[in-house]
């Protein structure tokens, strides 16, 4: 099949599978979460619904530029993932998906309510928690693959975690930040029992928290395909395999999330940084010296 209509049909893929995808997930998580507390849980598709109804609702701004600052959250997130499931470059990717994250920090400050722009500011101290080892992930790609581009990493012989344990270690670590799961859901949480208070989506309500939610779906695809990215090469056989260790680091994340309580924002970036230091810059210090 030609180059360009493969890649076509993996962004339109993207777009149509993701949110169903990090909805049928997040429907797994409330249900595993909700077993580890000896409840029955909501059903699977209870995230769909919540969506649904939240689209239906009348839409109602504290500021009118709330709508356009979610819209674009939204649609720079389904870009990011666009770019990275067609195989472009993933130093690019990351630059996209800070730049999303930024609409929700204006969409979270905009509206000058107190609660939402504390919220807004640990937004802002969470980038600064996981940016760097999302950075050195990208850099330790480059290192073992002399490449960013997202198509040529998955085309070698051999897994990059081969290489890169140290950075898979610390990128897991953030990716608790990022999908903001205890002790790191300092900005917000998803769930409601932890937090009266919900940080960055305190002034969202009707479609606007459905598009905050819908996004929250993109991007965790599209990290679940940065963690597939350390183990998927040119064997086929290696695709169950990366999927099976999304799996396995998805339930570790519920896990966390289940077992730990909130911890102060100086807590997450000194461990945040101590972690990406220790674990990722090592990794790269000694890749660079080997392959010197």
């Amino acid at each position: 099949m030609n180059t360009v209509v493969t890649k076509i049909l993996m962004g339109l893929a993207y777009v149509i599978l993701a949110p169903v995808i990090g909805g049928l997930l997040e429907g797994l998580d409330r249900k595993i979460s909700a077993r580890m507390q000896r409840r029955v849980g909501p059903p699977l598709l209870q995230p769909f619904y919540d969506v649904g109804k939240l689209l239906h609702k009348q839409t109602i701004n504290v500021i009118k530029s709330q709508s356009f600052l979610m819209m674009s959250y939204l649609l720079f997130m389904v870009i990011t993932g666009v770019m990275f499931f067609i195989g472009t470059d993933i130093l690019m990717c990351m630059f996209v998906m800070s730049t999303a994250a930024m609409f929700l920090y204006f969409a979270a400050t905009v509206t000058s309510s107190p609660y939402s722009t504390i919220g807004a500011s640990r937004e802002l101290i969470q980038i600064m928690a996981y940016e760097p080892a999302v950075l050195l992930t990208c850099v330790g790609f480059y290192i073992v693959r002399k490449t960013f581009e997202v198509e040529s990493i998955i085309k070698a012989d051999d897994s990059a975690i081969k290489y890169l344990p140290g950075v898979f270690v610390a990128f897991v670590f953030v990716l608790t930040i990022k999908m903001r799961k205890s002790p790191f859901d300092i900005s917000t949480s998803h769930h409601a029992n932890q937090e009266v208070i919900k940080g960055v989506t305190a002034e969202l309500g009707a479609k606007n928290l459905a598009f905050f939610q819908i996004s929250e779906w993109y991007e965790n695809v599209l990290l679940m395909g940065i963690i597939g990215l350390f183990v998927i090469n040119s064997n086929p056989l290696s695709i169950p395999v990366a999927i099976a260790v999304i799996l396995l680091v998805y339930f570790l994340e519920i896990l966390i999330d289940n077992c730990s309580a909130r911890m102060k924002y100086s807590n997450m970036l000194f461990l945040a940084w101590t972690v990406t230091l220790i674990a990722s810059g090592c990794n790269i210090w000694l890749l660079m010296m080997i392959l010197k």
